[in-house]
């Protein structure tokens, strides 16, 4: 029965910093029994997307590269699963928001770029990032069988549902969420009861774990509400962090409840394949 450890932590004052802390974070997880251990979106860099500024691309780093090595060995020496969320530039002026995921040897098993993008106050994405074109993953750890999404992406029925068919047991949420000022009073409340229901509404759909791992702490005029969390195959949350701070999140996962869940809750059988045409349109009207 592996255990998950999720990373909820704050934004550091450089990169280096950063990787020297949650390094710290890494190997604590490790030591209390931590066989998959993710962070955050962005771990590395503050949530730069608050305002649109060229300057800010020279955050990025090429994957695989340094970084991802550094992961690696890490990963190998202390023998986990390492989900890390970081800022990559793939080639000139192409730049994607991407997971890198190491398997308990140390060896990275690929990357997965964030494929749905937003644009809105506070979250100026679309000017950073390119949409993923990775496609919908599901890596083969030493751990089980585990899907990665990022932020935005978790949204999306589809994208679940996808790595789900593409037999995931757990899902990971990279994610950096959080209130606006302005907004927090009137929809605070509100915008947090959205983002969790609906990804315990994809544990449920397809039958898996979900983890969503958030970070803490204010960017300019957005607030992050931390609340990482981990939902079972039934949407219960089996475990929460706290709102504000930094937390290590743990949670031992029963894939054999996975399998047994999806035998009694047979939603993959009853599907109706011949009927799902027309989602691949952009809309069913004109």
């Amino acid at each position: 029965m592996p255990r998950l450890a999720l990373l909820q932590s704050r934004t550091f004052a450089s990169k280096r910093e950063s990787f020297a802390h949650h390094e710290q974070l890494i190997r604590e997880a490790a030591a209390a029994g931590a066989n998959i251990v993710a962070t955050q979106e962005l771990f590395l860099t503050p949530y730069f997307c608050t305002r649109e500024d060229p300057a800010l691309f020279d955050l990025a780093d090429p994957l695989p590269g340094p970084v991802t090595d550094r992961l690696g060995a890490l990963a190998g020496e202390l023998g986990i699963v390492l989900i890390a969320s970081l800022f990559e530039q793939r080639g000139p002026g192409l730049y994607h928001n991407t997971a890198a995921i190491h398997d308990a040897d140390g060896r990275l098993l690929g990357l997965y770029r964030k494929a749905h993008i937003p644009q809105d106050p506070g979250f100026a994405e679309k000017f950073y990032f390119a949409p993923g074109d990775s496609g919908w993953p599901v890596w083969d750890t030493a751990f089980g069988k585990i899907g990665v999404l990022i932020c935005w992406d978790q949204w999306y029925p589809e994208a679940a549902r996808l790595m789900a068919l593409g037999g995931a047991q757990l899902l990971v949420y990279p994610t950096a969420i959080g209130w606006l000022a302005a907004e927090k009073a009137a929809l605070g409340a509100a915008q947090h009861c959205a983002w969790e229901t609906v990804q315990r509404g994809h544990a449920v759909a397809n039958g898996c774990y979900l983890a969503a791992v958030n970070r803490s702490g204010h960017c300019g005029d957005t607030e992050f509400w931390g609340s990482s969390f981990i939902a079972n195959p039934y949407g219960e949350l089996v475990a929460k962090a706290t709102t504000a701070g930094e937390q290590i999140l743990y949670q031992d996962l029963d894939f054999q409840a996975v399998e047994d869940f999806r035998r009694i809750w047979p939603f993959f059988r009853d599907r109706r394949i011949d009927a799902y045409g027309e989602l691949t349109r952009r809309w069913r009207g004109l």
